[in-house]
């Protein structure tokens, strides 16, 4: 690790190559996909369908007429639905109070403006990561950031975010900015309120309360659930009927409104279970013990590591446990796979640091993979339909996979090709899910065999005073 005076004195300093690196790496990547989309028709690269759902529900909460109807005893919730297939809205009434802001941009500028603000999203969620890894705010963190994006850029979870319209990438990079802010009693009291927030839009980030709690961080653990609270109270305020429907109705557990469980695009336990089960309610049993199981050990795994001070590994840990558990994570859910990658990376160069080549050559597959195995590959390449006419597919769309509308049809029947796979089909097909599953086992691990730090700058959340300035780590 390199001290900054020996930084300052050495002439190949981190930041010297990696900025014009990275900014060049980011520059191409920008410009391939805006040439891209340049001379192919939309459909190639853009399908907004749940931007269209975000912005339906935000005029539905401003009773904008035909979608409110005043008749309905839960106008956002008994709402027919977007497009042919009826896409229902299925988050919050607090989401949709939130998603009004955006039914007040035109519906072209909106389509740009999120493209736009879930680059910037990454770019933030990156950017906080390396912070949490302990590298100060300089050349070397922006080229690393800069560097790392261009590369997460061509991962399917993140593509499948940009062309749906979705807030995965926000609702990350607000979650690791409230998280890694560092713990002091006399400021940032409010740490945890945005996890909260985040919870009160949907609901699969409620599992970093528990996570929290049994890291003994009781203030933001309190935090977390004021910040979950105040989302259901305004909820409730300006949607009464909707909010009742919601909570007390039972929807925010019918994991079924958002489509087939079993689609191969649902890689969660539910959807592997189901898959493997034959039929949604023969597999309800099993997943709920499944996802009980991995739910308690998860968290507990990454309290463990934070009270080990690898904090941004205990987030890690975390989030994999949320997109297992859920209902449903659909591939666009999984664009934590990008931080994940980059924490393999950092990992790799401080094992090279110390000469330690085995462990280094180890995280550094780690990320490659991640990389390769959650990548966006031409659609071209594989003889199955693509999934929402995109023209860019990943692994685990190359097994033959339900028409989403024979669900809504002909309910759930066991002729649904997902309930057939068999051999490489099995396994391809829930790429996702069998990716995080190994990821949960090795975290689990080195939650167990891990000494604990003597680093600060693995543990921003212990105490940063008077580290700022002192270590220069070379980013990865």
């Amino acid at each position: 690790m390199l001290t900054r005076p020996q930084a300052q004195a050495g002439d190949k300093t981190p930041g010297r190559w990696l900025l014009p690196a990275g900014a060049a790496a980011f520059a191409v990547t920008l410009g391939c996909y805006a040439i891209y989309t340049a001379i192919h028709p939309k459909s190639f690269t853009l399908h907004p369908v749940d931007l269209a759902v975000y912005r339906s529900g935000g005029l539905i909460v401003r009773h904008f007429t035909p979608l409110y109807n005043p008749h309905l005893a839960a106008p956002l919730y008994d709402w027919a639905g977007y497009g042919r297939l009826h896409l229902p809205f299925t988050y919050t009434p607090f989401a949709a109070v939130a998603f009004a802001l955006i039914s007040f941009v035109p519906w072209w500028l909106s389509q740009q403006l999120s493209v736009a603000l879930d680059i910037i999203a990454l770019l933030t969620a990156l950017w906080l990561t390396l912070g949490s890894l302990g590298y100060r705010k300089d050349k070397g963190r922006l080229g690393a950031t800069l560097l790392a994006a261009a590369a997460a850029f061509w991962t399917e979870p993140f593509l499948r975010t940009i062309s749906l319209g979705q807030i995965n990438l926000v609702l990350m990079a607000l979650i690791i900015w409230d998280l890694c802010q560092p713990d002091t009693k006399n400021s940032r009291w409010w740490k945890g309120f945005g996890t909260g927030v985040a919870a009160g839009i949907k609901l699969v980030p409620l599992i970093f309360i528990p996570y929290l709690l049994l890291s003994r961080k009781f203030r933001q653990t309190v935090m977390a659930c004021v910040g979950f609270a105040f989302t259901v109270l305004a909820g409730f305020v300006i949607l009464p009927a909707d909010s009742a429907r919601w909570w007390f109705g039972g929807l925010f557990v019918q994991g079924g409104r958002t489509g087939f469980t079993g689609y191969a695009g649902n890689q969660s336990l539910d959807g592997l279970i189901t898959r493997l089960a034959g039929s949604v309610n023969g597999a309800r049993p099993a997943w709920i013990v499944a996802a009980v199981l991995a739910g308690a050990v998860g968290a507990a795994s990454a309290a463990l590591l934070d009270h080990k001070g690898y904090t941004m590994l205990a987030l890690l840990m975390a989030a994999l446990t949320g997109l297992l558990v859920s209902p449903i994570s659909w591939d666009h859910h999984w664009v934590w796979i990008a931080p994940g990658a980059l924490a393999a990376a950092h990992y790799a160069m401080k094992a090279w640091q110390r000469k330690d080549k085995g462990a280094a050559m180890a995280c550094g597959s780690i990320a490659m993979a991640f990389l390769a195995w959650f990548g966006t590959w031409p659609a071209r390449l594989f003889m199955t339909a693509r999934p929402l006419n995109l023209n860019h597919d990943s692994l685990l769309w190359i097994p033959r996979h339900t028409n989403p509308l024979y669900y809504e049809r002909y309910g759930d029947q066991p002729w649904f090709p997902e309930y057939h796979w068999h051999g490489l089909a099995l396994i391809v097909g829930n790429a996702y899910i069998m990716a995080g599953l190994a990821l949960f086992g090795l975290l689990l691990a080195t939650s167990l065999l891990i000494r604990p730090t003597q680093e600060h700058g693995d543990q921003p959340g212990r105490s940063q005073a008077g580290q700022r300035g002192r270590l220069r780590q070379p980013a990865a």
